[in-house]
Formats: C-alpha cells, sequence, structure tokens
C-alpha cells in the first residue's frame, strides 16, 4: 500500500506562508489542535514549521520568539514524500530521520500531510485485518 492511500480519509492539508508571524501560526496550531504546518511559497514546499521549531526559538530569544516570520523559524528544507511511496517506506523515513509529519508533493505540489500516527494506524489495520483472514481461513479449512 501508497501514501496515496492514507491521504484517502484525510481532510485539506493547513499550509502557511513564510511571511506569517510565529505568533499567528501558533495560533493556528493551537486552534486546529495539531502539531505542525507545511510552508508553501509559490506553491512550493519550502520548509516545515513545527511545535520543535517554536520551543527551540522560545528558548533562544524568549517571548520576542513571537515576532519572527515563520520563516525565520521553520525547519528546512523540509522533507517531503510522494503519494507513490509505499507505507513501510514512509515509517522508515520518519524513523531513520526522528520526524513525526511529512508533506506529501506530487509534481512539486503539496497534496496532503501525513503523521506517523497515521502511517502506525494504517499498518496496524493491515496487519490485524490479515489476522483475521488467515484465522477464518483456518477455521473453514
Amino acid at each position: 500500500m501508497t501514501i496515496a492511500a492514507i491521504l484517502q480519509g484525510k481532510n485539506d492539508v493547513i499550509s502557511v506562508h513564510p511571511d506569517d508571524s510565529v505568533q499567528s501560526v501558533v495560533q493556528l496550531l493551537a486552534d486546529r489542535r495539531i502539531g505542525c504546518v507545511p510552508v508553501v511559497d509559490n506553491g512550493q514546499v519550502v520548509g516545515i514549521f513545527s511545535e520543535r521549531d517554536l520551543v527551540y526559538r522560545v528558548a533562544k530569544d524568549g517571548p520576542a520568539a513571537l515576532d519572527h516570520s515563520v520563516g525565520e523559524v521553520m525547519t528546512t528544507p523540509a522533507i517531503t514524500i510522494a503519494d507513490d511511496t509505499p507505507v513501510i517506506h514512509g515509517l522508515s523515513l520518519m524513523t531513520k530521520r526522528r520526524i513525526r509529519h511529512l508533506p506529501v508533493v506530487v509534481d512539486g505540489a503539496l497534496v496532503g500531510m501525513i503523521s506517523i500516527g497515521d502511517l502506525v494506524k494504517y499498518r496496524i489495520d493491515s496487519i490485524e485485518s490479515e489476522a483475521a483472514s488467515l484465522r477464518d481461513y483456518i477455521q473453514t479449512a
């Protein structure tokens, strides 16, 4: 299975612009109860802004961190993934790079966002379904 299968059950992706203030994006994260957003400029993913980026900047600048633009604080370049990537490869990438979110990009355009939770849930559901099929097969044999 591929990342595209996971995107089918997800809502539209929220993104921000590099010129947006950290304060406004932090408010967006809180309002939407999400941990990060891709940063998009001219249709291209140029970075990602996460809770970690905020924590690092607050540790460095204190409350003044909220006055910066997201472009100054974001992680760049963003690690992205294509929608035709197998789920297991996405899990491997997230584990190796120690990240929890990946923007999904097709032909240079942002089409979605996945989290490690999305991938783990998908894998567990697949394994449980396969186990149920095997149990059914064994019982009817």
